[in-house]
């Protein structure tokens, strides 16, 4: 008791002291105590007296219609699918999932048509746009469609990932009064082909929903996919008339747009081609950078041949500080249509004369959004907002008949459009883009009567096209370098026909005009391609840039650099690789460990297209052989059998395996998805063979790498 008595009464005195310790001594001390008061203070009064929350920041995230003091409940209510039938008098709702734009269309042409032949109101509708909770309260008197396609490996496109989540979980029997029809949009050179809308169908089942007819599905692999549509689409309305009991209507066009010409309008009111992000789809946005002009560097020509191009060139960031990208990203270049192909569209519309007038867009029916951007003028319209060289459906050309300048016009229009035999027969021998075929079927008098709605509701969006950035964000932060192989190929059957791919030979023609460069004189010796409007929408590319954007990616290099990795690649997939062993390469200079490095790279001849191969020996001499091997498989040698990646991934399976399974290497794949399908069957035959595994056991042994990161892929086409 004694004790504890004196250790209570010494507790003033100890006190006292610790407060004498810290009383200022000198000027630094004071200087700390006022620093530390203005931090309390600063912490204390934040939200209060400074940084108070913004009120209007809610507005960043609302859709235009919602900023007008539109209240919670009504904003709710535009999300629900049901109510929004019932307050346009609607029936049936076309849901789409789009990564490209091709469900997009192929649910607006939908429910358009549904309208014209069958008197069946239709909304085309965004899934992200809609709560997936309200379409159980679709009633029996309504009908839900889904287009949705799957991109990368077996995913949902970008709008369609909440929708997604609630079809994969909830109760069952959720469903039991939805009657639906499902199509979906992939490509069977990728391993999970279609996957989404099987996925979905099989969830819709359990939930009491019913299919009312056969799943339609299209292949872009065997570039099939509107004749994929088309033919669903006949089986769609054939059970509309057989089991819904439907009339069928004769069809007349009936525009979804309003072109209205506004002379009154100035070049400061209108959109003149430059690229926008949605705004329909946030999660899509917010992987994505803003779209600005980039000033293009230091182009050259890679291919050491007189037949094909393939262009390197770096992008400037300097002047875009709020534009940054990571090793492995992507960056979207957004082109424009060739000269050449506006031209003969204006001709055989008759447009030349008025392609600057001012016009402004409405959409006919209140539920169906807008994608052009109003006030334009239809310069903007082909240059820039619309892919006119894309290919021309049937359907498109059947409705083309309606506006015909003559019989003879009409009926060669009917009989490419109607007869699937003389169609494909006609795109066997000619390159068919919309205003060669007007040319074709009328090459005397002009489509003068072909109203620019139906052009508009026709043609898909001008779509970016992403290129895997092939510089390092270490070594380059404010460049980012890509590697385009131009695109060019002869119709099969008319060797004097060449199909010219839009973008690369847009980067290629970007190439040739920058000034002074010796890659812009051996261009010049080459094939004459495709000219361009290089200098943009009122001049915004004058000085040669192109409107770009980076997109984030998840094509990324172990966080550990002593991890090893396993590239395998073809052509220009060995893009993002280029940056992979770059960064390696200079993180050894610096002295740190760096894992071994194998890379599996195919191409035709080695003295012709085997890109960027001085680079990569000399990484390899830098950081030894022992750690950095290259195995190269070619294909094209005289005299040679031809060799691709694959099989080399096969002769060399045990050290991969042995790699990834005793070291974790990671193991990644860039190029064509048929390319990547065939290295993921021979890297699954030898593990089948090390191991004895089924296929089932090969599959679960994939899909767990992919799921924890440590198989990748970027592959296209």
């Amino acid at each position: 008791m004694a004790s504890q008595a004196f250790e209570i009464s010494s507790i003033p005195q100890v006190v006292r002291l610790f407060a004498r310790s810290l009383q200022p001594t000198s000027i630094a001390d004071y200087v700390a105590l006022v620093i530390a008061a203005v931090i309390v203070a600063g912490y204390l009064t934040r939200g209060t007296l400074w940084d108070k929350p913004d009120p209007y920041y809610h507005i960043y995230f609302e859709r235009p219609q919602q900023r007008d003091g539109v209240a919670s409940s009504q904003a709710q209510a535009q999300r629900n699918i049901a109510k929004k039938l019932s307050e346009t008098d609607k029936r049936a709702v076309i849901f789409w999932g789009s990564q490209s734009g091709t469900a997009e269309r192929f649910a607006n042409y939908l429910a358009k048509e549904v309208q014209s032949r069958f008197g069946l109101g239709a909304i085309s509708a965004d899934l992200s746009d809609y709560d997936s909770d309200s379409i159980a309260q679709l009633s029996g008197g309504q009908l839900a469609i889904f287009i949705l396609s799957t991109y990368g490996e077996g995913d949902p496109s970008d709008n369609a990932n909440g929708f997604w989540d609630w079809i994969n979980n909830g109760s069952p029997d959720a469903l039991p009064d939805l009657q639906y029809a499902a199509f979906g949009l992939g490509n069977s050179n990728y391993k999970y082909y279609n996957r989404v809308v099987d996925v979905v169908v099989e969830a819709l089942k359990k939930k009491g929903a019913t299919l009312l007819l056969p799943v339609g599905k299209a292949d872009d692999a065997e570039r099939s996919t509107d004749e994929d549509f088309l033919s669903w689409k006949d089986d769609l309305f054939a059970m509309f008339r057989n089991r819904l009991g439907m009339e069928e209507q004769v069809v007349e066009y009936q525009p979804t747009i309003v072109v209205t010409e506004d002379d009154s309008l100035t070049p400061i009111d209108l959109h003149h081609g430059e690229p926008t992000h949605s705004r329909d789809n946030p999660k899509a946005a917010a992987s994505c950078s803003p779209i600005r002009p980039l000033s293009i560097t230091n182009p050259r020509e890679l291919f050491q041949s007189s037949e094909r191009n393939c262009v390197h060139m770096e992008l400037d960031l300097a002047e875009h500080p709020e534009i940054h990208y990571k090793t492995g990203d992507h960056l979207a270049v957004w082109p424009t249509n060739p000269e050449s192909e506006v031209e003969i569209l204006l001709t055989v519309l008759r447009l030349q004369d008025r392609q600057d007038i001012p016009i402004s867009l409405k959409s006919v029916d209140a539920a169906t959004k807008l994608q052009i951007p109003t006030p334009t003028t239809i310069r903007a319209l082909f240059y820039r907002y619309l892919e006119i060289c894309a290919p021309v459906s049937r359907s498109t050309i059947q409705g083309l008949a309606t506006f015909a300048p003559s019989p003879d016009a009409r009926l060669r229009v009917l009989k490419l459009g109607q007869d699937k035999d003389s169609y494909l027969s006609y795109l066997r021998k000619n390159h068919l883009t919309l205003g060669r075929l007007l040319k074709l079927a009328s090459p005397d008098e002009p489509w003068a009567k072909l109203p620019l709605s139906y052009l508009m509701e026709a043609l898909p969006l001008m779509q970016p096209r992403y290129y895997s950035i092939s510089s390092s964000s270490v070594l380059s932060p404010r460049r980012a370098a890509i590697t385009a192989l131009v695109a060019s190929d002869y119709v099969p059957e008319n060797q004097e026909q060449k199909i010219n791919g839009v973008t690369s030979n847009y980067l290629l023609a970007l190439s040739q005009s920058y000034p002074a460069t010796a890659a812009a004189e051996m261009q010049a010796e080459k094939s004459v391609r495709p000219q361009y409007d290089l200098f943009g929408p009122t001049n915004l590319l004058q000085g040669t840039k192109l409107f770009a954007h980076v997109r984030k990616s998840k094509f990324k290099l172990p966080i550990q650099s002593s991890c090893p990795i396993i590239m395998v690649a073809a052509g220009t997939g060995i893009a993002p690789f280029r940056a992979f062993i770059a960064e390696r390469a200079k993180l050894h200079a610096i002295g740190k460990p760096i894992g071994e490095m194998i890379l599996f790279f195919g191409c035709r001849r080695p003295q012709e297209d085997f890109i960027y191969r001085e680079e990569l020996e000399q990484a390899q001499a830098a950081v030894g052989r022992d750690v950095f091997k290259i195995i190269t498989a070619f294909s094209r040698v005289q005299g040679q059998d031809k060799v691709y990646v694959q099989q080399r991934v096969r002769e060399h399976g045990k050290q991969v395996v042995n790699l990834i399974e005793e070291k974790s290497a990671s193991f990644y794949i860039c190029g064509r998805a048929s390319m990547a399908r065939e290295v993921g069957f021979s890297l699954g035959e030898t593990m089948k063979e090390i191991k004895g595994w089924s296929d089932s056991e090969v599959k679960s042994w994939g899909e767990g790498l992919k799921r924890t990161g440590k198989w990748k892929e970027d592959v296209w086409g």
